[in-house]
């Protein structure tokens, strides 16, 4: 995962580094890790507690973003190919 190149491409202006879009692909980059270590390591239940609160984060976060602006969500969704 490299973090800067996510934040680079999903931040809004110059310096930005905690807006939802970039926590939002920040966490979708951290769960599609997370899940492929889970397939390897099917009984390591502390990891699947953190992905569930990882996934429940960026759910709250979509949230927000679709209340705010719903062509910015349905933007995100395309690019992360994130199924909602």
């Amino acid at each position: 995962m490299d973090k800067e190149k996510i934040i680079s491409e999903f931040q809004t202006h110059e310096g930005d580094s905690g807006s939802a879009e970039v926590q939002i692909a920040l966490l979708t980059a951290r769960v599609s890790h997370l899940t492929e270590h889970l397939r390897t390591h099917r009984k390591d239940f502390h990891s699947r507690r953190g992905l569930l609160k990882m996934t429940a984060r960026r759910r709250k976060l979509l949230d927000y973003v679709k209340r705010h602006d719903l062509d910015k969500y349905n933007e995100l969704l395309k690019r992360l190919n994130i199924r909602r």
